[in-house]
């Protein structure tokens, strides 16, 4: 069974793989951006841009996720019960102590960001820490822990700014398009419209495949996380009750977007229409009974 640092090395090639191919994607949507609309200098910006990003997301995604999110650092005597519980649960796990972020939303969650163990942050939304017991916030917790030891926090967080960014270039360069101009309605020519049909495809698909991205590596990184979290508490009842909460609570959680969802414990959105193969976790009811398999 896989345990706690298990994914890690891992995880960050992953997370150099992901920036390589949004280097790549960034700059061929960039090429295809300045050939249409005969703008030379929409490459260079693309380029420069695409770097910008890709620093900006390593040294900077933890700060922008928690600032999306609204959240706030919380000190030790402010709420010294959830710095106990998260400092004996680091002891056990040997992480250094993160820090505390709380989210002012009665919707029950959680999530943890940063780029590495030492520079983690564990945010909690007001509602976790109003609604559920000391099992059920340890249970809860030790599954953030478990990303931050393995690594996932790096990973996740780099998402939010590349799929944010993917997803304004794929708007922008579609606006474009269908405003008309550029090379593709003055020339006509055959290279020219083929090239402007493939950029219009990218921009259409690439909300698309970046959604795929999440999904891919949100499923597998939270099964891991459940199982490590329990292995971390010895009690899995404690974060499968948690879940069921979760499940059950009806408040929105009204910070979250398509480019963070991904890093809460479990689906921010509330929609029930919508297949399970398109939700960025997986369902409730499955971890539940994993969880309660390990018991």
């Amino acid at each position: 069974m896989a345990t706690l640092y298990t994914h890690a090395d891992k995880n960050v090639r992953k997370t150099w793989l992901l920036f390589a191919v949004f280097l790549v994607f960034i700059i061929g949507l960039g090429y295809i951006f300045s050939y249409n609309l005969e703008k030379p200098l929409i490459l260079y910006i693309a380029v420069a841009f695409s770097s910008i990003i890709s620093f900006v997301s390593y040294w900077f995604s933890d700060k922008i996720a928690l600032a999306v999110s609204r959240a706030h650092e919380v000190k030790h005597e402010e709420n010294p019960e959830l710095f106990h519980i998260v400092e004996n649960l680091c002891i056990t796990a040997g992480l250094p102590m993160p820090r505390i972020y709380i989210i002012d939303e009665p919707a029950i969650n959680a999530f943890a960001t940063g780029r590495d163990k030492e520079h983690a942050v564990v945010a909690l939304t007001r509602g976790a820490i109003e609604k559920l017991n000391k099992n059920e916030i340890e249970g809860v917790v030790a599954h953030e822990l478990s990303h931050i030891g393995n690594r996932d926090i790096l990973l996740a967080t780099v998402i939010v700014i590349l799929v944010g960014f993917i997803s304004l270039m794929s708007h922008w360069f579609l606006r474009f398009s269908f405003l008309g101009g550029g090379r593709r309605s003055r020339q006509g020519g055959q290279i020219g419209q083929i090239l402007a049909l493939v950029g219009l495809i990218l921009a259409i698909l690439s909300p698309l495949a970046t959604t795929l991205i999440q999904l891919a590596i949100s499923r597998k990184r939270e099964f891991l996380a459940d199982a490590d979290g329990a292995l971390l508490t010895r009690y899995p009842e404690g974060l499968a009750s948690a879940l069921e909460k979760i499940a059950l609570d009806t408040n929105q959680l009204t910070v979250a977007n398509n480019a963070t969802a991904h890093l809460f414990i479990a689906n921010p959105f509330k929609k029930k229409n919508f297949s399970t193969l398109f939700m960025s976790h997986p369902p409730i009811e499955e971890r539940v009974r994993i969880l309660r398999g390990m018991s």
